[in-house]
């Protein structure tokens, strides 16, 4: 069992910067894939980025290439979203997961945290 608690989310303008966090519980994050979803008002959540276990293979989807940055600290049991050059489109409410293996698909992670606000003012 894995319990995920995001949190660094906020109100920023179109152009500046937000890292969130995402803390794991139990002594097996290590073993986890981790990726980091978004869902703006009135849609479907969304792919935003994914790490492996090890931290060596990223994904990012095509939307926040080149401005997210995903990363992991396995010794303090935590992943990391640093969000760069943010546009009011990236709002959302942003969510952690963990899943066997690293994936671009929702299904494929076992455990969420219940997500922090992201919002991006023009």
């Amino acid at each position: 069992q894995v319990q995920l608690v995001e949190s660094g989310g906020g109100l920023v303008q179109a152009g500046g910067s937000l890292r969130l966090s995402c803390a794991a519980s139990g002594r097996t994050f290590r073993f986890y894939a981790m990726g980091w979803f978004r869902q703006a008002p009135g849609k479907e959540r969304d792919f935003v980025a994914a790490i492996s276990t090890s931290g060596g293979s990223t994904s990012y989807a095509d939307s926040v290439k080149g401005r997210f940055t995903i990363s992991r600290d396995n010794a303090k049991n935590t992943v990391y979203l640093q969000m760069n050059s943010l546009k009011p489109e990236d709002t959302a409410v942003y969510y952690c997961a963990a899943g066997p293996y690293l994936s671009w698909s929702e299904t494929m992670y076992n455990y969420w945290g219940q997500g922090t606000q992201v919002t991006v003012s023009s």
